[in-house]
């Protein structure tokens, strides 16, 4: 994602994401599998960056989707915080 010099994400990307929400559930409703779907947009994406960013910012945005999954940020997504799950 390309920050303006504050660090604030464009406008845009709220319409954007409620576009990419409203393709990935008509997808599913298609019953296209969910990895297919992914797989996807996860292409998608990188060849927009490509085409788009230079490699250096490409590896930036995958560091970060990284770090976020090894911080569990989307297994949160999937279960919720650690505080709400019985045992943890």
């Amino acid at each position: 994602m390309q920050l303006d010099p504050q660090g604030v994400a464009p406008e845009d990307l709220s319409h954007a994401g409620s576009v990419v929400d409203k393709a990935i559930e008509y997808m599913i409703e298609q019953k296209i599998a969910p990895i297919s779907v992914a797989s996807a947009l996860l292409g998608g994406a990188l060849g927009l960056m490509a085409r788009s960013m230079e490699d250096r910012a490409i590896a930036n945005v995958l560091r970060s989707a990284l770090m976020s999954v090894e911080a569990g940020e989307l297994r949160e997504m999937r279960h919720g915080p650690a505080s709400d799950r019985e045992g943890l």
